[in-house]
């Protein structure tokens, strides 16, 4: 469903919050300070300086205003009442010298638990499959993060296996790599279930 610029996902799919994807604009500043967070970016090897946040707000900034661009960042908004909840988005990299969208989400903590990763994830699927340029999308989230592995698991991905990444770039990390296949459409609630 198509509302406001934005997608919207949850209500009748299985999980527990709908949601709305608006894309990042310069209003959204303020939440990408909120989701710098240390219990947020725990997994991420811990807070942006001030520094290495503005230029993430002009990149996701510019990825979300480009008319031909490979993805974009949301700000995932909870219905009916439209509150800010985290951030979502997929942009185009490589695996294994195919050209791949990849994902990846934050979720503020009074939303946590909710539905809302699981449900914005969903709805980034759509976005993907809609703008048609790659035929997968890949997430990868540190083998730790027993949440946003759940996430995946219930968007339909499937694991590839764990692998080694750097990131932030010169700090180890081990992660999973989930891989969702995009020319495949899914059946409505596969993989779904309510609570992530």
């Amino acid at each position: 469903m198509e509302t406001n610029g934005g997608a919207e996902a949850g209500a009748g799919t299985g999980v527990g919050a709908g949601v709305r994807l608006v894309p990042w604009s310069d209003a959204d500043a303020g939440l990408l300070r909120a989701v710098n967070a240390p219990e947020l970016m725990d997994h991420l090897g811990g807070p942006e300086s001030e520094e290495q946040l503005v230029a993430r707000q002009r990149r996701y900034v510019e990825l979300s205003a480009a008319a031909d661009r490979p993805g974009c960042m949301f700000r995932v908004e909870v219905l009916p009442e439209g509150r800010a909840a985290g951030s979502i988005g997929f942009w185009e990299t490589s695996w294994e010298g195919e050209p791949v969208y990849e994902t990846g989400w934050t979720v503020l903590p009074g939303f946590q638990g909710r539905g809302v990763a699981t449900a914005a994830t969903l709805a980034v699927i759509a976005k993907a499959r809609a703008e048609g340029r790659f035929g997968a999308l890949l997430a990868f989230p540190s083998v730790d993060n027993g949440p946003s592995n759940a996430v995946c698991r219930k968007a339909g991905f499937t694991l590839l296996g764990e692998r080694d990444f750097e990131y932030p770039p010169g700090r180890p990390m081990r992660c999973n790599a989930w891989r969702l296949d995009l020319a495949r459409q899914a059946a409505p609630n596969e993989g779904v279930t309510a609570g992530a």
